[in-house]
C-alpha cells in the first residue's frame, strides 16, 4: 500500500512539471507593437496592434492620461491583436500611456494626442474694466482659442488684437503660448471708451468695452455767488468751481466728490459737498444770522485743491425789542426787521436765558414768525421770584436784570 502511494506521487509530479511546462512555452511568446506612430490629432480613431498572440491569449491593455485611467480589451483580426482606444480619451490633448498586463515581459508606451488647427470657440477675458489715462494703466486681454472638441489650439497660433479708440482703430498680431495669448493694452493721454475685440482663424470673440477715465484732478479754481451780502440767516451763497481737469487736460469723470470747508471768524468749520457734472461741482451753504467772515476752500479728497476766497457778511440786525407782560410770564421778541426795515424771514433763532441768583436754570430757543417770537413762563416751572434774563439773536444780545415774576 505504502508502494502504491509512492508511485502516484511521482506520477503527480510528472504530470505537473508537464503542465508548468506547457504554460511556460505558452507564456514565453512574445507580443510584439505592430503600431509605429506615437501621434495622432485629437479625435482621430486611435488603434494600436499587437503580432505573434495567439487566439487563447488576450490580455487586458491598461491605459491612462490627465483624465483617467482605463482597462481596454482586445479583438484579433487576421491573426493581430488590436485595442481601439476609447473616444473620451483620444478626444483630449495631451499624453496616453499605455502598458500590456498579464504578459510574460511588460509593454509599455506613450502617445500624444495633438490639437487640431482650427478653430471652433473662443474663451475672452479682458481687465480690470476701468483703466486711467496717461499712457501708463494698461487692461489684459485674454484669449483662448479651442477646437471644435473643446482642446486650445497649437501653440502660435495667430490670435488678431483690434482695438478702436476715438478716431484710431489698432490691430496686432499675437500668438498661443501656454494654451493662452494675451497683450497688455495701454490707455491713451486722453480719456474715454475704448472697444475691443479678437480674431483667430477666422473665428470672432465678441465686443468688450474698456472705460479710460481721467487721471488724478490738479488744481482749480472756485467762486461764490449770493443775492446779497447780509446775515439774514435765510438767502443761500452759491459756491462752485472751475472745471477741474487732469494732468492731461480731460474732464474729470461725473460724480467726482468735491467737499467745500467754510472757516468763520471763531475758527468754526462749517462743510458743504457736491459733485461735478462736466467738470464743475457746485453747493450751497445758508446764510449766517449774525455778521461773519468765511474762508472757503475746497477739496477733492486725497487728490487735489482750490484757491481761498473770503466772503463777509453784514449784519442786519442792529438791535430788537423786548416787552415783558402778563406779570412778567410772557415775553415777546420783536419786531426783527431786516436790511430794508422789512420783518425778517420766518426762522431767525432766539435764545432765552433765564438765572435765578446767578444761576443758568434753562435755556429756551424759538424761531420767528413774522417777525416776532414769545416766551411763556409757566408758574409750575417758574415760581415767584426774581429772575435775571439774557435775549440772543443774530448776534445781538440784551440783558434784563431782576425781573420779578408773580
Amino acid at each position: 500500500m505504502q508502494k502504491q502511494r509512492t508511485y502516484l506521487f511521482f506520477l503527480g509530479l510528472i504530470l505537473l512539471s508537464s503542465f508548468a511546462i506547457v504554460r511556460q512555452n505558452k507564456a514565453s511568446v512574445v507580443m510584439k507593437l505592430l503600431t509605429t506612430k506615437t501621434d495622432f490629432e485629437v479625435g482621430q480613431t486611435v488603434i494600436l496592434q499587437f503580432s505573434n498572440t495567439q487566439e487563447a491569449d488576450k490580455p487586458l491593455l491598461y491605459c491612462s492620461n490627465s483624465y483617467g485611467s482605463t482597462l481596454i480589451t482586445s479583438t484579433i483580426k487576421n491573426n493581430t491583436l488590436e485595442y481601439v482606444i476609447p473616444e473620451n480619451i483620444t478626444k483630449k490633448i495631451g499624453v496616453i500611456n499605455w502598458t500590456i498586463l498579464n504578459a510574460n515581459k511588460s509593454l509599455s508606451g506613450t502617445l500624444h494626442i495633438l490639437p487640431k488647427a482650427e478653430v471652433a470657440t473662443m474663451e475672452t477675458y479682458i481687465g480690470p474694466p476701468s483703466i486711467e489715462a496717461g499712457g501708463t494703466d494698461y487692461t489684459m486681454l485674454v484669449v483662448i482659442p479651442t477646437d471644435s472638441l473643446d482642446n486650445p489650439v497649437p501653440k502660435n497660433t495667430l490670435v488678431n488684437e483690434k482695438h478702436q479708440f476715438l478716431s484710431s482703430e489698432e490691430t496686432h498680431d499675437i500668438f498661443t503660448d501656454k494654451l493662452i495669448a494675451y497683450r497688455n493694452i495701454y490707455s491713451k493721454k486722453e480719456s474715454g471708451r475704448m472697444l475691443v475685440s479678437s480674431e483667430s482663424l477666422g473665428i470672432n470673440s465678441k465686443e468688450f468695452t474698456i472705460n479710460v477715465m481721467p487721471a488724478i484732478p490738479t488744481g482749480f479754481t472756485i467762486s461764490a455767488t449770493r443775492p446779497h451780502n447780509y446775515s439774514d440767516g435765510n438767502q443761500i451763497t452759491t459756491f462752485t468751481t472751475s472745471i477741474i481737469k487732469d494732468e492731461h487736460n480731460n474732464v474729470v469723470s461725473d460724480g467726482t466728490f468735491v467737499t467745500f470747508f467754510i472757516t468763520n471768524q471763531e475758527q468754526y468749520v462749517l462743510k458743504t459737498t457736491g459733485t461735478t457734472i462736466d467738470g464743475v461741482a457746485t453747493s450751497k451753504m445758508i446764510h449766517p444770522d449774525y455778521a461773519d467772515t468765511w474762508s472757503i476752500k475746497a477739496y477733492v479728497d486725497g487728490m487735489s485743491e482750490s484757491n481761498s476766497i473770503t466772503l463777509s457778511y453784514k449784519q442786519v440786525i442792529e438791535d430788537f425789542e423786548v416787552a415783558f407782560s402778563e406779570k412778567n410770564r410772557l415775553i415777546t421778541v420783536g419786531p426783527l426787521q431786516s436790511f430794508m426795515q422789512q420783518m425778517i424771514p420766518d426762522g431767525l433763532h432766539i435764545k432765552l436765558k433765564i438765572y435765578k441768583d446767578n444761576i443758568l436754570v434753562e435755556t429756551l430757543t424759538k424761531t420767528s414768525f413774522n417777525g416776532y417770537t414769545t416766551f411763556k413762563l409757566k408758574p409750575a416751572i417758574y415760581s415767584h421770584g426774581n429772575y435775571d434774563f439774557s435775549l440772543e439773536t443774530a448776534g445781538v444780545a440784551k440783558q434784563f436784570k431782576t425781573i420779578k415774576l408773580w
